[in-house]
């Protein structure tokens, strides 16, 4: 079987595929009579097989030409399989520990080969909603993130190196395009794909609609997303792309990745974690009421952010007299001075984190992808109620983050609502 233009692979077409792709073969021993194939996907836009025989692993992840949850009436680009590959060689490059090797690429074919994470490996989100505590969450989440947005920044590469990967980056302008409708406008206007819990949500989603403040404050949020090229940012980091154990968390699904602001990977993945937070109270029975888990979430918010800022300040600190370009050593050439740019630098990072996460809460509750977190809650009502609180916090902290200095502050916020 010649695999010379796209075709869409079933578990059959898939082995003739590896037996013709020697760098995949070799990793099953070339082996071919014990192989498992399963075909775990159950996300929003790719086939995803895992392939397992007693000689060797690997995960194949085949994009689409259209959305695989709405079907071939929401076309696709297949290119975004192109810049996922490329961005886990880079972040893989920059934080080997938290993101599983490539091992193949296929172009024609959409296709990527890489390290199979095997059980107890789960979601992230799954692990959230079973109630289980990850004691290095935060500490390897803020690796990840420091790492990987440093190292992409104008703090340590030179201008030129940077314009070089921000028009690499620009092809990937397709993704970039839905994540501009889904998270920025559908959900403020009467759109086709809204959906929310209904009808106990009907007046609050039109009260986003109609809420001008709110829309404002989107504006400048999706203007920030259209025209900063900060970082290479992973595009959508939230808890559903990250695999986790006791011990190891490794970040996975990069398609969505373009050069942006660093925030929109921070705050998706907080503002995901806070998702979790208000969905609790619809998970907890009379065994376990979920309060000490409440707060083991909180904890992990709070840990996040702080264990990034010194992270990142660490890095930065370490790489000023390097070659980047954002701040001259030349002007920028005493310690108070170098103080007072990197304390503005991230307080303006913690408010863009505060309202990247808030627009990505608000969106999967009122737009047209929602989260496991609350849609497993079975009864419709206690849903709602949950989601409410949500909504009702990210519209606050959206309008309100900039009087936010510091993150005990939105801890003891989401606190307050609770009490």
């Amino acid at each position: 079987m010649v695999f010379s233009e796209f075709r869409p692979l079933d578990e059959k077409s898939l082995v003739e595929y590896i037996k013709a792709t020697p760098i995949l073969s070799s990793k099953l021993g070339d082996k071919f009579d014990d192989l498992k194939i399963k075909e775990v996907g159950d996300g929003n836009l790719n086939f995803v097989f895992i392939v397992v025989n007693d000689s060797g692993s690997f995960v194949i992840k085949q994009a689409l030409p259209y959305i695989r949850c709405i079907g071939e009436s929401w076309p696709m680009t297949k290119e975004r399989a192109y810049f996922e590959a490329l961005v886990l060689k880079e972040h893989g490059r920059l934080c080997p520990e938290h993101v599983p090797e490539v091992y193949h690429f296929d172009r024609t074919m959409s296709l990527i080969g890489m390290r199979y994470l095997e059980p107890p490996h789960i979601i992230l989100r799954k692990g959230l909603i079973a109630g289980t505590e990850y004691p290095l969450l935060a500490e390897h989440m803020s690796e990840y993130m420091a790492k990987t947005l440093f190292f992409t920044s104008l703090l340590y590469l030179t201008t030129t190196e940077h314009k070089r990967s921000v028009a690499e980056f620009c092809g990937n302008v397709e993704l970039c395009r839905l994540t501009e409708q889904v998270v920025f406008s559908d959900p403020y206007k009467v759109s086709q794909y809204n959906h929310w819990t209904s009808p106990y949500l009907d007046r609050d989603a039109e009260a986003v609609r109609e809420d001008n403040v709110l829309k404002v404050e989107v504006a400048e949020l999706k203007s920030k997303f259209c025209e900063r090229t900060q970082a290479l940012v992973h595009g959508d980091l939230h808890t559903g792309s990250i695999m986790v154990t006791h011990d190891s968390t490794q970040v996975i699904d990069p398609e969505f990745a373009f050069y942006g602001p660093m925030g929109f990977d921070i705050g998706a993945f907080i503002g995901n974690l806070i998702l979790a937070f208000f969905a609790q109270d619809g998970h907890a029975d009379q065994v376990n009421d979920r309060k000490a888990y409440k707060e083991w979430i909180l904890k992990t918010i709070d840990d996040t952010w702080t264990l990034f800022y010194k992270k990142f300040t660490v890095l930065w600190d370490a790489h000023k007299d390097g070659p980047g370009e954002a701040y001259l050593p030349g002007i920028y050439n005493n310690p108070e001075l170098q103080k007072l740019i990197q304390a503005k630098y991230m307080e303006d990072l913690f408010h863009d984190t505060l309202g990247f996460g808030s627009a990505k809460m608000i969106r999967r509750i009122v737009g047209v992808a929602h989260v496991e977190d609350f849609e497993s809650i079975k009864d419709a009502g206690r849903r709602a109620d949950c989601e409410r609180q949500a909504l009702e916090f990210a519209k606050m902290l959206l309008k309100e983050r900039r009087k936010f200095k510091a993150i005990t502050e939105v801890v003891s916020a989401i606190k307050q609502l609770q009490t």
